[in-house]
């Protein structure tokens, strides 16, 4: 297979909302400018590296970081129940940015969470921060998540025979625009292996170029760069070139 083959059979069909539909093993997932996906036949939820409460573990440290973080992604994830009604959410790990976190949420965020928690029923799948159920959280904790043939983890499981989605890498990715580089987060896609960006409000990022990413990817595949109402697709191209159009 050339490299162009490689990197154009990924088919994407896009959504008069700005949304694009992929095609994961046999399951149809629809991702969403705002970084999240949607299952319209199960209808369910899908986000990443919430990372709740991150400002509270870094004042904890010392640091100056403003403890608004948690608030905001609150805000984030309620956003998208009130769009979509969803019957399940599913947090794809890192949910709290630590072990303790859902201790230090505020009443207010309290509330808050535990009224979408109520409104649909929450998958919080475990991850590297959070390798523990979420105490005093609403909810099912689980390793691992399936949905048909494919399995829902935090970190990608490298060698794998089988269709996964994850996050855990933060991904972002630099494109040309206008005379000046762009630098978004963004979804990376081989027909296999579908990978989150983080939603949480202190998140950062990993360049998808990063060997951490790229090796996940060694064929190359698709980088879906996130705007602010729609996505714009790129190659991801292996053997260390740049991301370009």
């Amino acid at each position: 297979m050339s490299l162009a083959e490689q990197i154009f059979r990924y088919a994407f069909a896009e959504r008069p909302d700005g949304a694009l539909a992929v095609m994961v093993a046999e399951t149809e997932v629809v991702l969403r400018p705002s970084g999240a996906l949607w299952l319209e036949r199960e209808r369910a939820l899908v986000v990443a590296d919430l990372h709740l409460e991150k400002g509270s573990a870094a004042a904890a440290r010392g640091s100056l970081l403003p403890p608004w973080d948690t608030r905001a992604t609150l805000e984030r994830l309620a956003a998208l129940l009130r769009r979509y009604g969803p019957r399940t959410v599913v947090a794809v790990g890192d949910s709290f940015h630590d072990a303790a976190g859902s201790q230090r949420l505020q009443p207010h965020d309290q509330s808050r969470l535990q009224a979408m928690t109520s409104a649909a029923s929450f998958v919080w799948v475990l991850g590297n921060h959070d390798p523990v159920p979420p105490e005093g959280t609403c909810g099912t904790s689980a390793a691992e998540w399936r949905e048909g043939a494919v399995v829902f983890r935090h970190a990608a499981a490298a060698g794998i025979g089988g269709a996964e989605i994850c996050g855990h890498h933060h991904p972002k990715a630099q494109v040309p625009a206008r005379g000046t580089v762009v630098s978004r987060p963004c979804f990376v896609f081989d027909g296999r292996r579908l990978m989150l960006p983080a939603l949480g409000a202190y998140t950062g990022g990993l360049d998808v170029r990063d060997p951490a990413i790229a090796a996940l990817f060694p064929r190359g595949g698709r980088v879906f760069l996130l705007g602010r109402e729609r996505l714009f697709s790129f190659p991801l191209v292996p053997s260390g070139r740049r991301v370009s159009a």
